[in-house]
């Protein structure tokens, strides 16, 4: 496929919903130059989404961009659609990648839940805004990385912006172990396989009331 192919809504990157239009539109409709728009885009999802680990894994708005936009919160998965979905309806050509990736500093309760430190399906975002696939991750908003005393990622448009390796006080962060490719959506089916398989706790707790719960455990 062409890097024209990943204009078009899909269904979960469902670009063509309203609320990802007016979005894309709000955020960088006003921008003509295309890395631009992308970088106004991705602070705009990492920030304005707050992240959450604890989600209705067997729910499809889980995983899709307008009901993750229309709720205002998801995890790394469903804000990497968000991301996707924006950034087509800005002419930007996106797609979803995953990632299997250690991570050393989760919460106490999340680390029980999971039975680890290793996550399946990291989701992040490859966008194209002048021809050229570049990796960002939208996942963890500035706020949470402040409780977890980790840089946030910072987006120039140009390069790659994955996870820093080291937190502030120069303590294991993330480590990515197996890159599992991008696609054109989100391949629902085969990640709630794969966290039934491994995560089955974490499958049975699904969504807390409050979104921000994850941030309260995170706080120092």
């Amino acid at each position: 496929m062409g890097v024209q192919d990943f204009l078009a809504p899909t269904a979960f990157v469902d670009s063509a919903a309203p609320n990802v239009v007016e979005f894309a539109q709000r955020v960088a409709g006003a921008e003509a130059d295309p890395v631009a728009r992308a970088v106004r885009l991705y602070y705009a999802v990492r920030d304005d989404l707050v992240y959450t680990p604890y989600c209705d894994f067997q729910s499809p708005d889980t995983f899709r961009a307008s009901a993750v936009l229309a709720r205002g919160s998801g995890f790394c998965v469903g804000k990497a659609a968000v991301l996707a979905a924006v950034a087509r309806a800005a002419g930007i050509p996106a797609r979803v990648g995953f990632a299997d990736v250690r991570n050393h500093l989760c919460t106490p309760r999340l680390r029980a839940l999971v039975g680890g430190d290793v996550f399946y399906y990291h989701g992040y975002t490859e966008l194209a805004p002048d021809g050229r696939w570049v990796k960002v991750t939208p996942a963890f908003d500035r706020v949470l990385c402040d409780k977890f005393e980790v840089r946030p990622l910072e987006f120039d448009g140009r390069a790659d912006s994955l996870f820093h390796p080291y937190d502030r006080s120069g303590r294991l962060h993330m480590e990515y172990l197996r890159d599992r490719g991008a696609y054109a959506d989100v391949p629902m089916s085969d990640i709630v396989a794969t966290f039934a398989r491994e995560y089955p706790r974490l499958m049975e707790a699904g969504a807390p009331a409050a979104v921000t719960q994850f941030r309260k455990e995170a706080g120092r």
